[in-house]
C-alpha cells in the first residue's frame, strides 16, 4: 500500500518535472536595441521586444530563437502607430518604462513584468511567490504566459461563446469549429463546444484587456486550476500579445479595434429585415425549388406590408456536384431554376435592395462546368494529403481572382449582390455535410483559424468593387479581425427553448470581442418552432444588430404567416418598430465605426463595476439608450429584470423606475420587456416597406430628460464609401437639466453631405406642463390645436416641438 507521504512525493516530483519542462525566459542580460517606441532585450533564454503602440497599448513579443515572425495583415490591420515617447530608468534590479498612461516595470531576475496605470494601480503582474513560477514560457511547441489573478477580477470577451459570460474560474480552448458528432443534441448542438467565431481577446474588470496575437489554437485558464493565477498559451507560433489599458470597457474595445480594425458601415438598407430561403425545397426536397417560389415569397412580404430589404437563397439554388456533394459549390443552377436572370429582375422590381446566394468554400465539378478540375490544373486549390485539393486557396490572391472571375461572376452578372460564406470551419476540420476533413498538417493548425478571414474578405471586397456600393458579406465563422468583413451569424441552432438563451449569450460575447454586426436565425434554424417560441425569438431577432429570418424545416420554414395570425401580427409589429428605429441604429453603427463599441452590448460593457450584471445573459443594451429583455422561458407571463444605476422608463407603460434594483415585470406575449434609459435621445422615422421607398425629410426625436446626456444623429447617402472621406452629416444633440430649467442644444452640422432630413419633431417626455419655452432666446407659446402641425403642444406629459433645421445651431430653453 502506498503511503500518503509517498503520494505527496510523487505529486511534488511531477510538478517539478512540469516546471523544468517549461523553458522560461530566464534572467535579464542586456538591452539589444532601443528606439523611440520600442525596446528589445536579451535574456538568458530568449529575446523580448516591447513596443508602445500608443500611450495605452503596449505589445510584448517573446522569441526563444531570437527571430520574430513576419507582419500579419489578416488579424492586424494597423501598423501605422504614432511614435510614443517613453522614459527609461534602469537600476540593478529593475527597468522602468513610463508613458503618459502606463508604467511598465521589468524585474530582471527572473525576467517578469508588472504594469501599473498612471495612478500607480497595479493592472497586471507576473511577480511570483515561492510556490510557483510565472511569466512567459515555452514547452515543446506550446508558448504561453502566466499572470497573477486579482481577488476581485473578472474576464469578458473570447469571441462568440454560448456557454458563459464571466470567465473567471473557467477554462476554454479557442479554435474555430463546433461540436462534432451525432446525434446533434450531444454533438454539433453542444453549447459548451460551439466555437464558430473565437477571438483571442479579453477585457478585465481591473481596467485592461489582452489580445493574444496568435492564430494557433489557444488555451486559457482564467483561475480554474489556481485561483491566484490565470494563463494563456498557444499550440505553436510566437508569444505575442497586446496589453490595452482603458480603464473602461469601451476604451479597451476602442484600443483592440484600433489594432484589428473597426467595422465598416453597412449600407443603410442592411438595417432592415434580411430573409433567407431554401427556394421551396431543403435537403431531400430539392426538386421543389424554383425561382418562382422565391419571387412569390418576396411578393407575400410586400402584399402583407411586412417591411423587407435583403434576401438570400441558401444551399439548394445550385446542383450538388460529383465530388463534394452538399459541401462544395459547382456554380451551376439547379434545373428547377429555369431563368435565374428573370428571378433576380423580378425581385429587384419588388424593391429588394440586395439579393445574395449561399455557397461553400470548395470547388466542385457540375454537369457542364468543371471548375474543380480547372482550379486543380492551375494550382488554385489548397493541396491535401491524398488528393490535389478542393478548397479555394483564399490565401492566394491569384486563386481569389480566378474564383471570382470563373465562379462568382457567373451569378453576379445574373443579379447576385453578396454571398453567405458558409462552412469556413471545414478547412482542416470535419465538415458539416460530409466526412471530409480537408488539408492536414502542422501548417494547417495555424491557417485553420485564419481561413474564415480570407474566405469572408474575398467576396466582401470583390462585390464592393463590382456593385459600386458598400460591401455586405454574411458569414458563420471568424477570428480576430472578422469585424472588417463584416457580419457574423450564430449558426444552425434548433428551434428549441434550450438553445434560445445560449444564442443571446453568443451575441453578447461576440460584441464584447469587437464584432458589432451579428445576427442569428430568429425562431431557430432546424425543427418546427412552437408558435410561442417563434414569437419570443423573433421579438429578440428584430431587436438584434442585424435582423435575419431563416430556417430549414420543410415545408413550414420561418415566414411569420406559417405560425398563425397572432405570430404574423406580432412579427409585423416588431419589424415596424425596427424600421422606425433605423436612424437610431444607423447613428449607433457610425459610432461603432469610429469607436468599436458594438450595437448590442452586454450590460457589463457600461457597468463593469456592478457585479450584479456579470452573469446577466438575457438582457442587453441596444445602442446607448434601449435595454432589451427577451423572454426565454416558455409560458412566462412575468420575468425578472435588473436595471443598473440610473433611472429607467418602461417602454410599454411609461412607468419610471429606480435603477440598481431587480423588478418582476409583466411580459404578455406581444410585449418583450424594453426599458429606456433616463436621459435618452432616440431618433426615429416613419415606417417604410423598404429603405428608399420614400424620401425621409423629418425625424422624430424622443427625449427623456434626466441627468445631462447627448447623442449624435448621423446621416449620409447610405450606400457609398464617401463617408470615409467626410461626406456625411452629423448633429450632436445635448440635453442639460437642473431643478428649474431644461436646455436642449442641437449643434450645427458637421460634414459636407446634403441631407434630405430638414426637420425634427422633438417629443420631450416631461412630468408637468412647462412654464415657458424659448427657442434661440425667442419666447414661444404652447398651443391648443392638435391639428396645427406647426404648433408647440403639450399632451399626455409629452411636449412636442417641431423645428426646421438649418446649418446653424439651435438652443431650446424650457422653464419647468
Amino acid at each position: 500500500m502506498i503511503s500518503k507521504n509517498h503520494l505527496n512525493f510523487i505529486f511534488a516530483f511531477l510538478i517539478i518535472r512540469v516546471v523544468f519542462a517549461q523553458n522560461f525566459v530566464g534572467d535579464f542580460e542586456n538591452i539589444l536595441n532601443q528606439k523611440e517606441s520600442e525596446l528589445t532585450i536579451k535574456t538568458t533564454n530568449s529575446t523580448i521586444n516591447i513596443q508602445f503602440c500608443s500611450p495605452t497599448i503596449v505589445r510584448f513579443r517573446t522569441s526563444w530563437t531570437g527571430v520574430f515572425e513576419e507582419r500579419d495583415t489578416l488579424m492586424i490591420s494597423n501598423y501605422n502607430w504614432t511614435p510614443v515617447k517613453y522614459n527609461l530608468e534602469e537600476s540593478s534590479n529593475e527597468i522602468k518604462l513610463t508613458t503618459l498612461q502606463l508604467d511598465v516595470r521589468i524585474n530582471k531576475n527572473p525576467f517578469t513584468f508588472q504594469i501599473f496605470d498612471k495612478n500607480g494601480e497595479l493592472l497586471s503582474s507576473e511577480i511570483a511567490d515561492s510556490n510557483y513560477s510565472m511569466g512567459a514560457y515555452k514547452q515543446n511547441q506550446m508558448v504561453g504566459t502566466q499572470k497573477r489573478l486579482h481577488a476581485d477580477e473578472h474576464f469578458f470577451g473570447f469571441g462568440e461563446r454560448m456557454d458563459f459570460l464571466d470567465r473567471r474560474g473557467k477554462k476554454l480552448r479557442l479554435n474555430v469549429g463546433r461540436g462534432i458528432g451525432r446525434p446533434h443534441i450531444i454533438g454539433a448542438y453542444n453549447v459548451l463546444e460551439a466555437n464558430y467565431s473565437p477571438v483571442p481577446f479579453f477585457m478585465s474588470t481591473k481596467g485592461y484587456g489582452i489580445f493574444f496575437h496568435n492564430a494557433y489554437p489557444t488555451n486559457w485558464d482564467m483561475g480554474h486550476t489556481n485561483s491566484n493565477t490565470y494563463s494563456f498559451e498557444a499550440e505553436g507560433g510566437e508569444l505575442d500579445y497586446f496589453l490595452i489599458y482603458g480603464p473602461t470597457f469601451p476604451e479597451i474595445l476602442n484600443g483592440y479595434t484600433s489594432i484589428t480594425g473597426k467595422s465598416p458601415l453597412l449600407p443603410k438598407f442592411a438595417f432592415g429585415l434580411h430573409v433567407g430561403t431554401y427556394s421551396g425545397g431543403t435537403w431531400g426536397h430539392e426538386e421543389l425549388t424554383s425561382g418562382d417560389y422565391v419571387v412569390k415569397l418576396a411578393e407575400t412580404f410586400r402584399d402583407l406590408q411586412i417591411p423587407l430589404d435583403v434576401l438570400h437563397l441558401d444551399s439548394t439554388w445550385r446542383i450538388f456536384g460529383e465530388n463534394g456533394g452538399k459541401g462544395a459549390t459547382s456554380f451551376e443552377w439547379r434545373e428547377t431554376f429555369t431563368n435565374p436572370e428573370k428571378m433576380f429582375d423580378d425581385l429587384y422590381k419588388l424593391n429588394l435592395n440586395m439579393v445574395g446566394l449561399h455557397l461553400r468554400p470548395r470547388f466542385d465539378n457540375g454537369k457542364t462546368l468543371r471548375l474543380l478540375d480547372k482550379a486543380r490544373e492551375k494550382g488554385f486549390v489548397y493541396p491535401e494529403e491524398d488528393n490535389p485539393g478542393e478548397f479555394v486557396n483564399f490565401f492566394d490572391q491569384n486563386a481569389v481572382d480566378w474564383w471570382w472571375n470563373n465562379g462568382v461572376m457567373r451569378v453576379a452578372e445574373q443579379g447576385a449582390m453578396f454571398l453567405k460564406t458558409d462552412e469556413g470551419s471545414a478547412f482542416g476540420h470535419k465538415a458539416n455535410e460530409s466526412e471530409k476533413i480537408g488539408p492536414q498538417g502542422e501548417e494547417i493548425k495555424k491557417l485553420h483559424n485564419l481561413f474564415p478571414l480570407v474566405y469572408a474578405k474575398a467576396p466582401y471586397e470583390k462585390f464592393q468593387e463590382y456593385n459600386g456600393i458598400r460591401g455586405m458579406n454574411q458569414t458563420r465563422e471568424g477570428y480576430a479581425g472578422i469585424q472588417r468583413y463584416p457580419y457574423i451569424f450564430a449558426g444552425d441552432w434548433p428551434s428549441e427553448w434550450q438553445y434560445f438563451e445560449p444564442v443571446i449569450k453568443a451575441g453578447l460575447n461576440i460584441g464584447l470581442s469587437g464584432v458589432g454586426y451579428w445576427t442569428h436565425c430568429m425562431g431557430g434554424f432546424e425543427h418546427v418552432a412552437d408558435p410561442e417560441l417563434y414569437i419570443r425569438w423573433t421579438q429578440f431577432g428584430l431587436m438584434s444588430p442585424i435582423a435575419h429570418l431563416f430556417g430549414m424545416e420543410h415545408p413550414n420554414y420561418k415566414e411569420p404567416w406559417n405560425y398563425g395570425e397572432e405570430a404574423q401580427a406580432i412579427f409585423k409589429q416588431y419589424d415596424e418598430l425596427r424600421y422606425s428605429l433605423i436612424p437610431y441604429l444607423y447613428s449607433t453603427a457610425y459610432d461603432m465605426y469610429k469607436t468599436g463599441k458594438p450595437i448590442m452590448r452586454a450590460l457589463v460593457m457600461d457597468y463593469q463595476n456592478d457585479q450584479n450584471v456579470y452573469d446577466i445573459t438575457n438582457q442587453y443594451m441596444l445602442g446607448a439608450y434601449l435595454m432589451v429583455c427577451p423572454v426565454t422561458e416558455k409560458g412566462a407571463q412575468t420575468r425578472v429584470v435588473y436595471l443598473p444605476e440610473g433611472n429607467w422608463i418602461n417602454y410599454w407603460t411609461g412607468e419610471s423606475l429606480e435603477g440598481k434594483k431587480h423588478y418582476n415585470v409583466l411580459c404578455p406575449l406581444d410585449q418583450m420587456p424594453i426599458f429606456i434609459k433616463a436621459g435618452a435621445i432616440i431618433p426615429s422615422q416613419e415606417v417604410v416597406n423598404y429603405v428608399g421607398e420614400k424620401t425621409i425629410t423629418t425625424l422624430d426625436l424622443a427625449i427623456y430628460p434626466s441627468t445631462n446626456s447627448k447623442f449624435t444623429v448621423y446621416d449620409d447617402d447610405g450606400k457609398s464609401l464617401n463617408y470615409q472621406n467626410g461626406t456625411f452629416i452629423s448633429r450632436e444633440i445635448t440635453v442639460e437639466m437642473n431643478t428649474s430649467n431644461l436646455s436642449i442644444t442641437v449643434d450645427a452640422p458637421k460634414g459636407n453631405f446634403e441631407s434630405k432630413i430638414k426637420n425634427y419633431n422633438l417629443q420631450i417626455h416631461l412630468g408637468n406642463k412647462p412654464k415657458s419655452i424659448e427657442i434661440n432666446k425667442e419666447l414661444f407659446l404652447i398651443g391648443q390645436d392638435a391639428n396645427n402641425a406647426g404648433q408647440i403642444l403639450y399632451r399626455d406629459s409629452i411636449l412636442s416641438i417641431p423645428i426646421e433645421l438649418s446649418n446653424n445651431s439651435l438652443q431650446i430653453s424650457i422653464k419647468k
